[in-house]
């Protein structure tokens, strides 16, 4: 007798409370179809001009849709409609950005070699291109309902490169993820192209089954270290292992020079009390560990932003599983030895959390025997809670620096004006820690910009791609070189006289 799938239901953070049934929990059986249906595609997206064309009319459709999408997601996700609006022009900027780079050519990374008989060893013609994995499977994000789930940066990244995308849409969102999956499949119809280029499926036992699907070539993720782990494994436990480009988490460090708070020690805390709230402390890139000095230019920065972390409001977390690991991380934090809490972060209310500054001398944090279960404040906490480790000196700053993992990103914060003898040595500390280095501003925010880069070394991400900017569709290629090929043989992008213009070295 057969087990009947389960429902799939969108709920109402703010109350906990079912909205509507989405649909079911997709089967094994589900998976391979939609696996299968992907792949059957994936020559229809050989065309550039067509694959450009797709992504700005899903774009377009989605801009089109924008109200419809807001409302939906904010009544999933309670991010607010402000911000599900800003986040969704940024998910629509980031299809079109890739329809430019599909149509420029360059990401094809075309080098060719001229035949040379004299040389040592000779040389044969030789002419190298990158071409599409294949079908890639891709994971939503919970805090990012748009620009890193179902038509997010993963899905257009993949899509520019000639992959087929089946996504495994988050449980947070299922009705937008629904929604924006129709528009993607609408583009393609509009388009030309078969709707299935991209699919959509649920649950949890789909995304085990999607990761080990033989004809899964790849697959993007964004999530927990303990979700993102469990898949990453799986991949590579394959007969035939596959790339997997995950987020796992990050703790985003931020170090203040002497310098720094003594010349504007209420500017920084004023702006690490908005950049760690933002979003209920929700995004990636969330400062959630500062090194800042002992003194009085210390205690005055730490003054504001207790001042300022206090002034936010309650706030609605993705979900109340989340709530509850804030609201428990949160508190054993707070419960080491010499962990003081300015502001206290927890329980809001029935459904919401209060925003919470821990802070510590960081001389628990560099190994000694007075730090016993303090590397829990070295760990991520999800939501809107920071860490201030005093520091009374400059090799402190380095041991615990030294035992910090790898982070998406790291901040400085120096003396605008004049010298400021500890800059050059703190960022090349910094460097090896992260995959995006800022001096004197904060890291939520992540600019969709040629030069991005939104990963980092192992927690923060499995591997040393990005998953924001133009480079993220090298993810999804590979190269192949063709040798002493005849010209009728090559494809077009290889051909002498270059007939469809690509960049060439």
């Amino acid at each position: 007798m057969a087990v009947a799938a389960e429902p799939v239901w969108s709920v109402d953070p703010r109350t906990g409370k079912p909205r509507e049934r989405v649909g079911t929990e997709s089967t094994a059986a589900d998976v391979d179809r939609a696996v299968r249906a992907a792949h059957q595609v994936r020559e229809a997206l050989a065309d550039r001009t067509v694959r450009a064309a797709f992504l700005r009319t899903a774009a377009d459709l989605l801009d089109g849709a924008g109200e419809r999408i807001v409302g939906t997601a904010d009544a999933e996700t309670a991010l607010g409609p402000v911000r599900l609006t800003g986040e969704l022009a940024r998910t629509t900027a980031q299809l079109r950005a890739f329809a430019e780079v599909v149509e420029e050519g360059s990401f094809l990374d075309v080098r060719i070699d001229l035949p040379d008989p004299g040389a040592t060893p000779p040389r044969p013609d030789m002419r190298r291109w990158k071409i599409p994995l294949g079908v890639v499977a891709v994971y939503a994000a919970s805090n990012f309902p748009l620009a890193f789930s179902v038509p997010g940066g993963d899905t257009a990244s993949a899509l520019a490169a000639g992959c087929p995308v089946v996504v495994k849409g988050h449980p947070d969102h299922p009705a937008t993820s629904e929604l924006c999956a129709s528009l993607l499949r609408g583009a393609a119809a509009k388009t030309g192209l078969p709707e299935d280029v991209v699919v959509l499926v649920h649950g949890f036992d789909a995304g085990v089954e999607l990761v080990r699907h033989p004809l899964v070539a790849a697959a993007g993720f964004t999530g927990s270290v303990r979700g993102g782990r469990a898949l990453f494994d799986a991949a590579a436990a394959r007969p035939v292992p596959i790339p997997f480009h995950g987020e796992l988490g990050s703790l985003n460090p931020v170090v203040l020079t002497p310098a720094a708070v003594e010349e504007r020690a209420e500017e920084i805390g004023a702006g690490l009390a908005g950049s760690m709230t933002l979003g209920a402390g929700q995004f990636c890139t969330k400062p959630g560990f500062v090194l800042a000095p002992t003194g009085e230019a210390g205690d005055r920065f730490l003054d504001a932003l207790a001042a300022g972390v206090s002034a936010a409001a309650p706030a609605v977390l993705l979900d109340h599983r989340m709530r509850e690991a804030f609201v428990a991380g949160a508190a054993e934090r707070a419960a080491l030895a010499g962990v003081a809490a300015p502001v206290t972060p927890g329980p809001g209310g029935t459904h919401t959390v209060s925003a919470g500054v821990l802070a510590v001398d960081a001389a628990r944090l560099t190994g000694g025997p007075d730090g016993e279960g303090h590397d829990l404040l070295l760990e991520e906490c999800f939501g809107p809670v920071t860490v201030v480790a005093r520091y009374d000196s400059r090799t402190e700053i380095s041991e615990v620096l030294s035992r910090l993992p790898g982070n998406l990103t790291a901040t400085l914060h120096i003396a605008e004006r004049g010298e400021d003898a500890d800059a050059a040595s703190l960022l090349a500390e910094l460097t090896p820690l992260a995959g995006r280095v800022l001096v004197n501003g904060w890291p939520t925010g992540v600019a969709v910009a040629a030069a991005q880069h939104h990963g980092g070394p192992y927690p923060a991400t499995t591997s040393t791609s990005t998953s924001v900017g133009a480079t993220a569709i090298e993810r999804w290629l590979r190269p192949v070189t063709y040798q002493s090929t005849p010209g009728h043989l090559l494809p077009p992008e290889l051909r002498d006289g270059n007939p469809l213009g690509v960049p060439r070295r």
